[in-house]
C-alpha cells in the first residue's frame, strides 16, 4: 500500500509542478501578446510617420522646383509652362 502511496504523492508532486509551469508559461504568453500588440502600434505610427515624410519630401522637392533650384531647372521650366497654360485656359474660359 505504501507504494501506491508513494505514487500517489509523486504524480500529485508533479501535477502542482504541471501547474506551476502551466501558470508560468500563461501569463509569459500574456506578457508576449502584450509586446506584441505594442510593437504592432509602434510599427503602425512609423508608419503613418514615414508616409507624412514621404509628402512633405514631395512638397518639398514641388516647392524648391517652383523655387528654381539649379538641380531642378528643367522640372522648374515645365512646371511654370503647366502652370501658364492652367492660366491662359482660365482667361480664355472667362473671357467667353
Amino acid at each position: 500500500m505504501s507504494v501506491i502511496a508513494e505514487i500517489i504523492d509523486t504524480l500529485e508532486n508533479k501535477i502542482g509542478k504541471l501547474f506551476t509551469k502551466i501558470n508560468s508559461l500563461e501569463k509569459n504568453n500574456q506578457d508576449l501578446k502584450i509586446e506584441l500588440t505594442k510593437a504592432a502600434n509602434t510599427i503602425q505610427n512609423q508608419s503613418r510617420e514615414i508616409d507624412a515624410l514621404k509628402a512633405q519630401y514631395e512638397t518639398l522637392k514641388i516647392a524648391n522646383a517652383l523655387l528654381g533650384s539649379e538641380d531642378n531647372k528643367r522640372d522648374t521650366k515645365l512646371k511654370i509652362n503647366s502652370l501658364i497654360r492652367e492660366i491662359d485656359y482660365c482667361i480664355a474660359q472667362l473671357s467667353d
